[in-house]
């Protein structure tokens, strides 16, 4: 019964990670339109606990590319120049990410669910 529980534990540790790195992709899609706006990106990192294979959310870093510079001699905050930066945020590659925060997501959910089945027919046997 140790190894279910260490596999319901592991992989809801996956479905706490996926569960915030969708949290992060959503933030930079939430701030694709603000000037100067850098995205942020995850990096998983095993847990520090007993349960080998667990995973967590390591540090949040920005990315460095820099951010587009738009030529808009109008707006507010533009420099000297007339350019004023835009975000680093792709639109399509956060869709790829929240696609595959999701994906993994629900792969470490059917594992988690299938542990749990496993352990209950388990405990049926050992009933009769």
């Amino acid at each position: 019964m140790a190894d279910f529980g260490d596999s319901m534990g592991i992989s809801a540790s996956g479905m706490r990670a996926q569960a915030m790195r969708m949290r992060i992709v959503s933030e930079n899609v939430a701030n694709a339109d603000t000037p100067g706006y850098h995205r942020k990106l995850v990096t998983f990192r095993p847990e520090d606990r007993d349960q080998p294979g667990a995973v967590e959310i390591g540090r949040v870093t920005l990315d460095p590319s820099e951010p587009e510079r738009i030529l808009d001699p109008g707006h507010p905050l533009a420099d000297a120049q007339g350019y004023r930066l835009s975000s680093n945020v792709e639109a399509v590659i956060e869709m790829a990410d929240a696609r595959e925060a999701q994906r993994s997501y629900e792969a470490n959910l059917r594992m988690f669910d299938q542990a749990r089945q496993m352990s209950a027919r388990l405990l049926e046997l050992l009933r009769r």
